[in-house]
């Protein structure tokens, strides 16, 4: 048999709904309105919608339905400016010739990762919000006995970003971690592969603000990957989306011959004699 509340229409009615006589008397006293409510504010109560919220299974709220349709103002700047100035430059006949970011890939090399696991801990979190995403650890492929290097050690860790992660962390670099680096000049220029991806080195993960009270210094390893196909158009992408290059001399660049093992072989390295007296 279904049974009904009682009306709340007094302190002492409150009171009397709690089950035990220890606990009316921890209870404070309440003072509740009694006066009702006016017609328009319980009809604007009943008509109003409920909140529509991206909820997991165990009902905790992930995103914001408006937030999620957002554009990213980096991705949004690459689509209404870049892709143009782009298409104009090389004259692409189609918009998906256009060269775009694929993935960025950030690493960080810890070299006493096995001894001190605390250190360990400690960059993964420092990584982890510098990029909003979770690093993975990188072991070991193979045992290397001169570097002390057993196969499956741990020696750093790194991060893949995509999509937004990768726009966002892309605007702060540019934007935040760059500038505030000591005596930043601005980027190589000539730290392309060949095939449309660029690489730089950070020295000290202490540019971005989220670390500015950071222990000990660590660098990191940024590296790029966009659909370009040669470098130029890398460069122009990258450019137009705000990376600082430094101003490219037209000096040729003179790389040294690679020296082989069978360029040592023929050569006879001989101790000079002295001299008698």
């Amino acid at each position: 048999m279904a049974t009904t509340a009682p009306s709340i229409n007094s302190i002492h009615s409150v009171h009397s709904l709690l089950p035990s006589p220890s606990l009316r008397r921890q209870a404070p006293l309440l003072r509740i309105n009694t006066r009702p409510q006016s017609t328009t504010v319980r009809a604007a109560v009943a008509t109003a919608p409920p909140p529509t919220l991206t909820q997991s299974p165990t009902g905790i709220v992930l995103v914001d339905p408006e937030e999620k349709e957002q554009i990213h103002r980096l991705k949004k700047h690459y689509l209404e400016k870049v892709i143009p100035l782009l298409i104009e430059k090389f004259g692409y006949t189609n918009i998906h010739q256009v060269p775009k970011l694929e993935k960025i890939t950030v690493n960080c090399g810890i070299g006493d990762a096995q001894q001190n696991s605390k250190g360990l801990d400690a960059a993964m979190k420092h990584m982890a919000m510098i990029t909003a995403q979770r690093p993975v650890k990188t072991v070991a492929k193979k045992s290397v006995a001169s570097f002390k290097v057993r196969e499956g050690q741990t020696l750093g860790i790194a991060v893949t970003l995509r999509k937004k992660y990768m726009y966002s962390f892309l605007d702060r670099l540019i934007n935040l971690g760059l500038p505030r680096t000591v005596d930043f000049q601005g980027t190589n220029p000539r730290s392309f592969d060949g095939t449309g991806n660029y690489a730089l080195g950070l020295t000290d993960q202490g540019a971005f603000p989220e670390l500015e009270n950071m222990g000990k210094q660590r660098g990191m390893d940024v590296c790029i990957k966009t659909t370009a196909k040669t470098d130029d158009e890398a460069m122009a992408l990258l450019a137009l989306m705000g990376m600082p290059f430094k101003e490219k001399k037209d000096e040729p660049v003179v790389r040294k011959k690679r020296m082989k093992q069978h360029h040592f072989l023929g050569k006879k390295t001989t101790m000079p004699r002295k001299k008698k007296k």
